[in-house]
């Protein structure tokens, strides 16, 4: 219990963090806007070309655009979560100090995670999603049922986003500098996440596969949930097994790199 409280502690620690940082928070509302709207007018044209594409209608497009810019900061699709700080720790050699804590390493960098996913949810994410419903013919259930389960997948959502991150940071065990290795990541979640176009829209054996991989359950399965294209059973247990697998791995490769800790300059 008391371990429980700790990590509740961490994460809203790292909700509070970000909260002091307004004036950023305000330029990123303002960013997730202008995007939104170059994409919503990109998404109108194409669906006006290709009705029902990827098996949205028109209004549920533009909802699914909007949806992504509520999600992009909030999930550190392009960067920007706790796994900068922690390769930076890893590369100074700070991550010591960190491994003699009593605490678990990947716990608390997933709580810290959490606290930044959750304030980057509500101060960065829901005014650009509110502008989009307000001012475009948006699809927008009625139900709380569906609203509720769509927020659970957007919880699961942040478990996937963190292990696939922690991963990244892990590298820099190894590679010191994990700059390439965190570019290379970010464009693989831009495009296999479906922040760029849904993953719905790819054809035959490469949207299978696309639809396969971990960095779908990001954006595409939690709106999908919202705009009732699938099943909320099984997009938790996709979403799940994919959080258990990179959770698990980061812990594998965790143990592997505590024990030859390389810290930079000696």
């Amino acid at each position: 219990m008391g371990a429980g409280r700790l990590y509740v502690a961490v994460a809203a620690g790292g909700f509070r963090r970000y909260a002091t940082y307004r004036a950023a928070t305000a330029a990123g509302v303002f960013t997730n806007t202008v995007f939104g709207l170059i994409l919503v007018y990109t998404y109108r044209a194409l669906w006006d070309e290709r009705p029902h594409l990827g098996g949205y209608d028109q209004a549920q497009a533009v909802t699914y655009v909007w949806l992504g810019q509520a999600l992009l900061s909030t999930l550190a699709i392009g960067g920007g979560g706790v796994e900068d700080e922690l390769m930076e720790r890893i590369r100074t050699g700070d991550v010591a100090i960190d491994l003699y804590r009593p605490v678990d390493l990947q716990l608390w960098w997933l709580a810290a995670d959490l606290g930044r996913a959750f304030f980057q949810l509500v101060g960065r994410g829901v005014i650009p999603f509110l502008f989009g419903a307000l001012f475009f013919p948006a699809y927008l259930p009625t139900d709380a049922g569906t609203w509720a389960a769509f927020a659970v997948a957007v919880v699961l959502a942040m478990l996937v986003g963190f292990g696939i991150r922690y991963l990244v940071a892990l590298s820099a065990f190894w590679l010191l500098d994990g700059t390439g290795v965190s570019q290379m990541a970010w464009l693989l979640a831009f495009f296999c996440s479906g922040m760029l176009l849904p993953l719905n829209v790819f054809p035959g054996a490469f949207g299978e596969v696309v639809r396969a991989l971990p960095w779908s359950s990001l954006l595409q399965a939690p709106a999908d949930v919202l705009l009732g294209q699938a099943d909320p059973l099984g997009t938790y247990l996709f979403q799940t097994a994919w959080a258990v697998a990179l959770l698990g791995l980061g812990r594998l490769v965790q143990s592997v790199a505590t024990r030859r800790v390389v810290v930079q300059g000696g």
